[in-house]
Protein backbone atom coordinates (compact mmCIF):
# COMPACT_ATOMS: atom_id res chain seq x y z
CA UNK A 1 0.00 0.00 0.00
CA UNK A 2 1.32 3.40 -1.00
CA UNK A 3 2.03 6.03 1.66
CA UNK A 4 0.25 8.61 -0.50
CA UNK A 5 -3.51 8.83 0.00
CA UNK A 6 -4.26 11.88 -2.21
CA UNK A 7 -2.31 12.92 -5.27
CA UNK A 8 -2.90 16.34 -6.83
CA UNK A 9 -1.24 16.70 -10.23
CA UNK A 10 -1.03 19.82 -12.42
CA UNK A 11 -4.25 21.26 -10.99
CA UNK A 12 -5.65 24.36 -12.72
CA UNK A 13 -8.75 25.88 -11.11
CA UNK A 14 -10.27 29.05 -12.60
CA UNK A 15 -12.95 31.52 -11.49
CA UNK A 16 -15.14 33.13 -14.15
CA UNK A 17 -16.93 36.43 -13.57
CA UNK A 18 -18.11 39.23 -15.85
CA UNK A 19 -16.37 37.62 -18.84
CA UNK A 20 -13.09 37.67 -16.94
CA UNK A 21 -11.02 34.75 -15.75
CA UNK A 22 -9.11 34.50 -12.48
CA UNK A 23 -6.59 31.66 -12.71
CA UNK A 24 -6.68 30.84 -9.01
CA UNK A 25 -4.51 27.70 -9.31
CA UNK A 26 -1.86 27.19 -11.97
CA UNK A 27 -0.36 23.72 -12.19
CA UNK A 28 -0.52 22.83 -8.49
CA UNK A 29 0.95 19.40 -7.65
CA UNK A 30 1.22 17.89 -4.17
CA UNK A 31 0.85 14.68 -2.20
CA UNK A 32 -0.98 14.05 1.08
CA UNK A 33 0.48 11.04 2.89
CA UNK A 34 -1.05 8.63 5.39
CA UNK A 35 -0.18 9.42 8.99
CA UNK A 36 1.57 12.68 8.03
CA UNK A 37 0.75 16.37 8.30
CA UNK A 38 1.15 18.48 5.17
CA UNK A 39 1.17 22.20 5.99
CA UNK A 40 0.19 24.58 3.19
CA UNK A 41 1.33 28.14 3.86
CA UNK A 42 1.20 31.50 2.12
CA UNK A 43 -0.52 34.87 2.24
CA UNK A 44 -4.26 35.35 1.82
CA UNK A 45 -5.29 34.89 -1.81
CA UNK A 46 -2.44 32.55 -2.75
CA UNK A 47 -4.75 29.59 -3.47
CA UNK A 48 -4.59 27.54 -0.26
CA UNK A 49 -8.34 27.36 0.35
CA UNK A 50 -9.11 26.91 -3.36
CA UNK A 51 -6.84 23.85 -3.36
CA UNK A 52 -8.77 22.42 -0.42
CA UNK A 53 -12.14 23.21 -2.01
CA UNK A 54 -11.02 21.56 -5.26
CA UNK A 55 -10.14 18.37 -3.39
CA UNK A 56 -13.52 18.42 -1.62
CA UNK A 57 -15.42 19.38 -4.80
CA UNK A 58 -16.92 22.34 -2.92
CA UNK A 59 -16.14 25.00 -5.50
CA UNK A 60 -18.73 27.70 -6.26
CA UNK A 61 -20.75 27.53 -9.47
CA UNK A 62 -18.61 30.08 -11.32
CA UNK A 63 -15.46 28.10 -10.59
CA UNK A 64 -14.28 24.92 -12.26
CA UNK A 65 -11.29 22.63 -12.58
CA UNK A 66 -9.95 23.24 -16.08
CA UNK A 67 -7.08 20.78 -16.02
CA UNK A 68 -5.30 18.32 -13.76
CA UNK A 69 -5.98 15.32 -11.56
CA UNK A 70 -7.02 14.75 -7.95
CA UNK A 71 -6.67 11.05 -7.16
CA UNK A 72 -7.90 9.55 -3.88
CA UNK A 73 -6.09 6.27 -3.27
CA UNK A 74 -8.76 4.34 -1.36
CA UNK A 75 -7.85 1.08 0.35
CA UNK A 76 -11.36 -0.26 -0.24
CA UNK A 77 -12.36 1.14 -3.62
CA UNK A 78 -9.08 1.64 -5.42
CA UNK A 79 -8.07 4.91 -7.07
CA UNK A 80 -10.88 7.47 -7.43
CA UNK A 81 -10.48 10.45 -9.78
CA UNK A 82 -12.19 13.17 -7.74
CA UNK A 83 -12.01 15.77 -10.53
CA UNK A 84 -14.33 13.60 -12.63
CA UNK A 85 -17.01 13.16 -9.95
CA UNK A 86 -20.23 15.18 -9.81
CA UNK A 87 -19.99 17.76 -7.05
CA UNK A 88 -23.20 16.54 -5.40
CA UNK A 89 -23.16 13.02 -6.80
CA UNK A 90 -23.56 9.87 -4.73
CA UNK A 91 -19.87 8.91 -4.79
CA UNK A 92 -18.64 12.37 -3.78
CA UNK A 93 -21.19 12.60 -0.96
CA UNK A 94 -20.06 9.20 0.32
CA UNK A 95 -16.46 10.46 0.46
CA UNK A 96 -17.15 13.79 2.18
CA UNK A 97 -17.20 13.45 5.93
CA UNK A 98 -16.40 9.73 6.02
CA UNK A 99 -13.17 9.44 4.02
CA UNK A 100 -12.25 13.10 3.55
CA UNK A 101 -13.42 15.65 6.11
CA UNK A 102 -12.84 19.38 6.27
CA UNK A 103 -12.71 21.94 9.06
CA UNK A 104 -13.79 25.27 7.61
CA UNK A 105 -12.23 28.59 8.52
CA UNK A 106 -15.43 30.48 9.35
CA UNK A 107 -17.75 28.70 11.82
CA UNK A 108 -20.22 31.60 11.60
CA UNK A 109 -21.34 30.51 8.13
CA UNK A 110 -20.44 26.81 8.19
CA UNK A 111 -23.05 25.84 10.80
CA UNK A 112 -26.77 25.88 10.01
CA UNK A 113 -28.46 28.42 12.34
CA UNK A 114 -31.85 26.62 12.43
CA UNK A 115 -30.59 23.27 13.74
CA UNK A 116 -29.04 22.44 17.09
CA UNK A 117 -25.33 21.68 17.34
CA UNK A 118 -26.08 18.11 18.43
CA UNK A 119 -28.45 17.52 15.51
CA UNK A 120 -25.82 18.67 13.01
CA UNK A 121 -23.09 16.44 14.46
CA UNK A 122 -25.51 13.50 14.71
CA UNK A 123 -26.61 13.98 11.09
CA UNK A 124 -22.98 13.67 9.96
CA UNK A 125 -22.54 10.45 11.92
CA UNK A 126 -25.83 8.87 10.79
CA UNK A 127 -25.16 9.78 7.15
CA UNK A 128 -22.19 7.41 7.14
CA UNK A 129 -22.85 4.90 9.93
CA UNK A 130 -25.88 2.71 10.64
CA UNK A 131 -26.58 3.72 14.23
CA UNK A 132 -29.66 4.96 16.08
CA UNK A 133 -30.46 8.59 16.86
CA UNK A 134 -29.79 7.91 20.54
CA UNK A 135 -26.33 6.46 19.84
CA UNK A 136 -25.48 9.33 17.51
CA UNK A 137 -26.55 11.85 20.16
CA UNK A 138 -24.31 10.18 22.77
CA UNK A 139 -21.42 10.28 20.29
CA UNK A 140 -22.09 13.98 19.72
CA UNK A 141 -21.95 14.63 23.47
CA UNK A 142 -18.66 12.74 23.77
CA UNK A 143 -17.19 14.71 20.86
CA UNK A 144 -18.21 18.05 22.39
CA UNK A 145 -16.71 16.96 25.69
CA UNK A 146 -13.44 16.00 23.99
CA UNK A 147 -13.33 19.50 22.48
CA UNK A 148 -13.39 21.04 25.97
CA UNK A 149 -16.95 22.39 25.74
CA UNK A 150 -18.37 22.58 29.28
CA UNK A 151 -21.67 20.89 30.17
CA UNK A 152 -21.94 19.09 26.79
CA UNK A 153 -25.14 17.26 27.84
CA UNK A 154 -26.90 20.64 27.83
CA UNK A 155 -24.98 22.41 25.05
CA UNK A 156 -25.71 19.61 22.59
CA UNK A 157 -29.30 20.89 22.36
CA UNK A 158 -28.34 24.54 21.85
CA UNK A 159 -28.18 26.45 18.57
CA UNK A 160 -25.07 28.00 16.95
CA UNK A 161 -26.06 31.54 18.04
CA UNK A 162 -25.87 30.36 21.67
CA UNK A 163 -22.20 29.39 21.24
CA UNK A 164 -19.27 31.79 21.25
CA UNK A 165 -17.11 32.03 18.13
CA UNK A 166 -14.48 29.74 19.64
CA UNK A 167 -17.06 27.19 20.75
CA UNK A 168 -18.62 27.18 17.28
CA UNK A 169 -15.22 26.39 15.82
CA UNK A 170 -14.75 23.53 18.28
CA UNK A 171 -18.18 22.18 17.32
CA UNK A 172 -17.09 22.29 13.66
CA UNK A 173 -13.93 20.36 14.53
CA UNK A 174 -16.00 17.80 16.46
CA UNK A 175 -18.20 17.33 13.38
CA UNK A 176 -15.19 16.85 11.10
CA UNK A 177 -13.66 14.27 13.46
CA UNK A 178 -16.94 12.43 14.11
CA UNK A 179 -16.33 9.61 11.61
CA UNK A 180 -12.55 9.32 12.07
CA UNK A 181 -11.80 10.36 8.48
CA UNK A 182 -8.82 9.01 6.58
CA UNK A 183 -7.99 12.54 5.36
CA UNK A 184 -8.61 15.67 7.43
CA UNK A 185 -8.33 19.04 5.68
CA UNK A 186 -8.11 21.87 8.20
CA UNK A 187 -8.43 25.40 6.83
CA UNK A 188 -7.12 27.73 9.56
CA UNK A 189 -8.90 25.59 12.20
CA UNK A 190 -7.89 27.66 15.24
CA UNK A 191 -8.47 31.19 13.93
CA UNK A 192 -11.07 32.08 16.58
CA UNK A 193 -9.46 30.24 19.49
CA UNK A 194 -7.13 31.37 22.25
CA UNK A 195 -3.65 29.91 22.63
CA UNK A 196 -4.53 27.25 25.21
CA UNK A 197 -7.46 25.94 23.16
CA UNK A 198 -5.30 26.00 20.02
CA UNK A 199 -2.84 23.69 21.73
CA UNK A 200 -5.69 21.39 22.75
CA UNK A 201 -7.06 21.21 19.20
CA UNK A 202 -3.67 20.50 17.65
CA UNK A 203 -3.12 17.77 20.26
CA UNK A 204 -6.44 16.17 19.26
CA UNK A 205 -5.45 16.31 15.60
CA UNK A 206 -2.12 14.68 16.40
CA UNK A 207 -3.91 11.92 18.33
CA UNK A 208 -6.19 11.32 15.35
CA UNK A 209 -3.11 11.02 13.14
CA UNK A 210 -1.33 8.64 15.51
CA UNK A 211 -4.32 6.47 16.45
CA UNK A 212 -5.97 6.17 13.04
CA UNK A 213 -3.06 6.90 10.65
CA UNK A 214 -5.07 9.88 9.40
CA UNK A 215 -3.53 12.13 6.76
CA UNK A 216 -3.81 15.83 7.62
CA UNK A 217 -3.64 18.81 5.29
CA UNK A 218 -3.30 21.90 7.48
CA UNK A 219 -3.74 25.33 5.91
CA UNK A 220 -2.23 28.05 8.07
CA UNK A 221 -0.56 31.46 8.18
CA UNK A 222 1.24 30.63 11.42
CA UNK A 223 4.81 29.57 10.69
CA UNK A 224 5.22 28.65 14.36
CA UNK A 225 2.49 26.04 13.95
CA UNK A 226 4.22 24.78 10.82
CA UNK A 227 7.52 24.36 12.66
CA UNK A 228 5.74 22.44 15.42
CA UNK A 229 3.39 20.14 13.47
CA UNK A 230 4.49 19.74 9.85
CA UNK A 231 5.99 16.62 8.33
CA UNK A 232 5.91 18.18 4.86
CA UNK A 233 5.47 21.80 3.78
CA UNK A 234 4.10 23.46 0.64
CA UNK A 235 4.58 27.20 0.13
CA UNK A 236 2.12 28.87 -2.27
CA UNK A 237 2.12 32.26 -3.95
CA UNK A 238 -0.40 33.54 -6.51
CA UNK A 239 -1.75 30.09 -7.34
CA UNK A 240 1.65 28.44 -7.74
CA UNK A 241 3.66 26.18 -5.47
CA UNK A 242 6.98 27.97 -5.24
CA UNK A 243 8.71 25.72 -2.70
CA UNK A 244 7.96 22.33 -1.15
CA UNK A 245 9.64 19.51 0.69
CA UNK A 246 10.00 17.84 4.05
CA UNK A 247 9.70 20.19 7.00
CA UNK A 248 13.27 19.42 8.01
CA UNK A 249 14.70 20.33 4.60
CA UNK A 250 12.52 23.32 3.82
CA UNK A 251 12.47 25.00 7.22
CA UNK A 252 16.11 24.19 7.91
CA UNK A 253 17.30 25.58 4.59
CA UNK A 254 14.63 27.72 2.86
CA UNK A 255 15.68 28.61 -0.69
CA UNK A 256 12.96 30.76 -2.23
CA UNK A 257 13.14 34.48 -1.32
CA UNK A 258 9.44 34.40 -0.42
CA UNK A 259 9.85 31.52 2.03
CA UNK A 260 12.86 33.25 3.55
CA UNK A 261 10.83 36.44 3.92
CA UNK A 262 7.95 34.59 5.59
CA UNK A 263 10.29 33.10 8.18
CA UNK A 264 12.03 36.44 8.82
CA UNK A 265 8.70 38.12 9.54
CA UNK A 266 8.00 35.93 12.59
CA UNK A 267 8.42 37.55 16.04
CA UNK A 268 11.05 35.65 18.05
CA UNK A 269 10.35 34.61 21.63
CA UNK A 270 12.72 36.18 24.14
CA UNK A 271 13.75 39.19 22.05
CA UNK A 272 11.32 41.58 23.71
CA UNK A 273 8.70 44.00 22.45
CA UNK A 274 11.24 46.25 20.70
CA UNK A 275 12.61 43.63 18.30
CA UNK A 276 12.76 44.61 14.64
CA UNK A 277 10.40 42.68 12.40
CA UNK A 278 10.96 42.30 8.68
CA UNK A 279 7.59 42.45 6.93
CA UNK A 280 7.42 41.53 3.26
CA UNK A 281 7.31 44.74 1.26
CA UNK A 282 4.47 45.49 -1.12
CA UNK A 283 1.33 43.42 -1.53
CA UNK A 284 0.10 40.59 -3.71
CA UNK A 285 -0.69 41.69 -7.30
CA UNK A 286 -4.12 41.72 -8.90
CA UNK A 287 -4.82 38.09 -9.95
CA UNK A 288 -6.72 39.34 -13.01
CA UNK A 289 -3.69 41.30 -14.23
CA UNK A 290 -0.74 39.01 -13.71
CA UNK A 291 2.77 40.00 -14.67
CA UNK A 292 4.59 38.05 -17.37
CA UNK A 293 7.46 36.57 -15.35
CA UNK A 294 7.83 35.49 -11.74
CA UNK A 295 4.79 36.61 -9.76
CA UNK A 296 6.90 37.45 -6.70
CA UNK A 297 9.41 39.54 -8.65
CA UNK A 298 7.90 42.98 -7.80
CA UNK A 299 8.40 42.27 -4.09
CA UNK A 300 11.68 40.35 -4.25
CA UNK A 301 15.02 41.73 -3.01
CA UNK A 302 16.88 39.31 -5.31
CA UNK A 303 15.02 40.29 -8.47
CA UNK A 304 16.90 40.13 -11.78
CA UNK A 305 15.95 41.06 -15.35
CA UNK A 306 15.24 37.41 -16.03
CA UNK A 307 12.56 37.40 -13.31
CA UNK A 308 10.52 39.97 -15.25
CA UNK A 309 10.42 37.75 -18.34
CA UNK A 310 10.44 34.13 -17.22
CA UNK A 311 8.28 32.11 -14.84
CA UNK A 312 10.82 29.58 -13.51
CA UNK A 313 10.44 25.85 -13.68
CA UNK A 314 10.61 23.56 -10.67
CA UNK A 315 14.14 22.66 -9.58
CA UNK A 316 15.08 19.88 -7.14
CA UNK A 317 17.60 21.22 -4.61
CA UNK A 318 17.46 18.37 -2.08
CA UNK A 319 16.13 14.86 -1.57
CA UNK A 320 12.52 16.08 -1.40
CA UNK A 321 13.16 19.83 -1.60
CA UNK A 322 11.74 21.63 -4.65
CA UNK A 323 12.06 25.34 -5.39
CA UNK A 324 10.68 27.44 -8.23
CA UNK A 325 13.04 30.38 -8.58
CA UNK A 326 15.19 31.78 -11.40
CA UNK A 327 18.19 31.77 -9.07
CA UNK A 328 18.28 28.00 -9.53
CA UNK A 329 17.53 27.84 -13.27
CA UNK A 330 21.04 27.47 -14.69
CA UNK A 331 19.73 26.83 -18.21
CA UNK A 332 17.56 29.99 -17.99
CA UNK A 333 14.54 28.08 -19.26
CA UNK A 334 11.14 28.72 -17.80
CA UNK A 335 7.45 28.71 -18.53
CA UNK A 336 5.39 31.79 -19.35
Amino acid sequence: MSDTIITVKNLNTYFYTNQRCNRALNGVSLEIKRGKTLCVVGESGCGKSVTASSIMQLLPKLCRIEQGEIIYHSEDRGDIAIQDLERNGKVMRSLRGKDIAMIFQDPMTALNPVYTIGWQISEMIRAHEKISKKEARLRAIDLLKSMGIPNPEKRVDEYPHQFSGGMRQRAMIAMAMSCNPKVLIADEPTTALDVTVQAQIFKLMDELKENYNTAIMLITHDMGVVCELADDVVVMYMGNIIESGSAQELLGNPQHPYTQALLKSIPMLGKGANQNLNPIKGSTPDPLNRTKGCQFAPRCDKRTEKCDEIMPEEQLVGKTHMVRCNLFCSDMKGVN
